[in-house]
């Protein structure tokens, strides 16, 4: 019997998303049925949100798990990573 090859999926990314946003801060909110992930640059006194991120539970299960694998093979290479000092500003949103 011949080797079963696993799905390949080809995945494209467009000019405007390959040039990526900078995000210092992240604001987590949920539901039962998605997460929320507001990625934002904060200067103070103000801030943007620069990216919205919107995943079902399982997904951003699966994405810490990742994180936290890829965190402890850099750790590896590199040395533990300094959390650094934890931000301690109140976010507000508004609309323009």
């Amino acid at each position: 019997m011949a080797e079963q090859q696993p799905n390949q999926v080809q995945v494209k990314i467009n000019d405007e998303i390959l040039k990526a946003v900078y995000a210092n801060g992240v604001n987590v909110a949920y539901t039962p049925e998605e997460f929320v992930l507001d990625f934002m640059t904060v200067f103070p006194p103000a801030g943007i949100v620069s990216s919205r991120v919107v995943m079902s539970p399982g997904h951003i299960k699966r994405l810490a798990g990742v994180l936290s694998e890829n965190i402890k093979r850099f750790e590896e290479q590199h040395g533990e990573i300094k959390a650094g000092i934890q931000n301690e500003h109140k976010f507000g949103f508004r609309t323009e």
